[in-house]
């Protein structure tokens, strides 16, 4: 007998939840942030950037984005990470997850449109906090 695959939604944090780790947490990876202002990654980032986050592009085809030093990956962060906020193919999150537990981030953060119930899982598992199929930037200007 196998066992029954997490759904989704049941592994993503709750409102209350979302709004405690938009107030507690202040330094955000952003995986797969453009540095093409049209793309909804860069306007994402910038928007929180602009309310005081610490904001930490990763992309390897990138040198600098909003200011900031680019990483290639989260592991090449020399800084404590909280959030890892993923704006990538869908494919790619359980290595982004991976990596996120290995820094020893605490949230996971899979922006609109994206989800992964194995991985939420196994993040969960790790003790990190998970959110997905919502926009940081929409969920943070509810709470002003």
């Amino acid at each position: 007998m196998t066992a029954t695959p997490p759904q989704a939604s049941a592994l993503s944090a709750g409102p209350e939840e979302i709004a405690r780790i938009i107030r507690q947490y202040r330094t955000i990876a952003v995986v797969g942030l453009s540095s093409d202002p049209s793309r909804p990654s860069y306007q994402v980032a910038q928007y929180l950037q602009a309310q005081g986050y610490r904001i930490i592009p990763v992309n390897p085809n990138c040198r600098e984005v909003l200011g900031q030093r680019c990483y290639a990956s989260l592991a090449d962060i020399p800084e404590p990470v909280d959030i890892v906020d993923i704006f990538r193919q869908v494919e790619a999150i359980p290595a982004i997850v991976a990596e996120a537990i290995a820094i020893g981030a605490k949230v996971v953060w899979m922006q609109l449109g994206l989800e992964h119930a194995e991985a939420a899982a196994q993040a969960r598992q790790a003790g990190l906090q998970v959110v997905m199929n919502r926009c940081l930037k929409v969920e943070h200007a509810k709470l002003t």
